[in-house]
């Protein structure tokens, strides 16, 4: 049985940082995407950073860039975000997420379709007051 479970949220001020962990127990994919997205109240799902477990490749979406990193550490069965200068717009329910089925290529691992993965954590919440 897969299971996610993220950890790592919490409040911080504008420009603040924070690093988001997400260990994903009885997933073995060795060729998957993983990723994150996000959720603010009244607003939609947020793909916000996805990697591709079979080189490593990411993508982000445009918000974040330069900002958020995602990494992987197989060794823990675990994904990572690491966010600095944050922005009150960064404010939401961040979740971990990852494909139900193996993916042959890493141009399928787009941060945009992160939210139809399949799997996903219970989220932790990210605050970022000004």
């Amino acid at each position: 049985q897969v299971q996610l479970v993220e950890s790592g949220g919490g409040s911080v001020q504008v420009g603040g940082s924070l690093r988001l962990s997400c260990v994903a127990s009885g997933y073995t994919r060795t060729r998957a995407c993983m990723g994150w997205f996000r959720q603010a109240p009244g607003k939609e799902r947020e793909g916000v950073a996805a990697i591709y477990t079979g080189d490593k490749t990411t993508h982000y979406t445009d918000s974040v860039k330069g900002r958020f990193t995602i990494s992987q550490d197989n060794a823990k069965n675990t994904v990572y975000l690491e966010m600095h200068s944050l922005k009150p717009e960064d404010t939401a329910m961040y979740y971990c997420a990852a494909t139900t089925v193996a993916i042959p290529y890493s141009d399928y691992c787009s941060a945009h379709i992160v939210p139809d993965f399949g799997y996903m954590g219970p989220g932790t919440q990210v605050t970022v007051s000004s």
